[in-house]
């Protein structure tokens, strides 16, 4: 019985370890010239779970691969990106599905992270799949004003989960909730 035990934990462990973020597209608004674009490549690059980064200079887009099994901190990335003088016009992550379940405008625990679902529709997302965050400073302030018409939950405006906050079916990853869509 022991025996069974601890191959139900380890298997348990395999397969939370598979959901988890693989990669991100970073564009950075405001890059003039390429002093601006190395300053910005360096500040990512300092970020403990960046394993390397490539660059679309024409598109003023990083894409930052993630270390495995190091858990990636979304507001990391913006901080970087606004500590180098510029900031996110749009932030797309590839994340690794394992038969998650999603529903409009309803919570998910990820990796570690709250994700809100909006402007999706009911489905189960299983293997690699892009996701992009809408919160704000993550989007334009047109395309926040827009997404703010697809829920009336509070946590959009403020990024923070209230005890009145959303439709879940899981117990949330933690307070701070990042509003993605597909």
């Amino acid at each position: 019985m022991k025996t069974i035990s601890i191959i139900l934990l380890a298997l348990s462990l395999t397969f939370g370890a598979n959901a988890q973020f693989k990669k991100a597209s970073v564009h950075a608004t405001g890059l003039t010239c390429a002093m601006c674009s190395k300053a910005t490549y360096e500040a990512l690059e300092s970020l403990p779970f960046v394993d390397k980064i490539d660059t679309d200079l024409d598109n003023t887009t990083f894409i930052l691969t993630f270390k495995s099994n190091v858990p990636v901190n979304i507001d990391a990335i913006k901080a970087k990106v606004e500590d180098a003088g510029f900031s996110v016009g749009k932030l797309v992550m590839t994340a690794n599905f394992d038969g998650v379940n999603i529903k409009n405008d309803a919570h998910v625990a990820f990796a570690g992270n709250t994700l809100h679902f909006m402007d999706v529709k009911n489905q189960v997302l299983t293997g690699d799949r892009d996701i992009t965050v809408i919160d704000k400073d993550f989007v334009s302030a047109k395309q926040f004003k827009k997404f703010s018409t697809e829920t009336s939950m509070p946590c959009y405006k403020t990024g923070m989960m209230t005890g009145d906050c959303c439709k879940t079916d899981a117990t949330a990853a933690s307070k701070r909730v990042y509003h993605v869509t597909i």
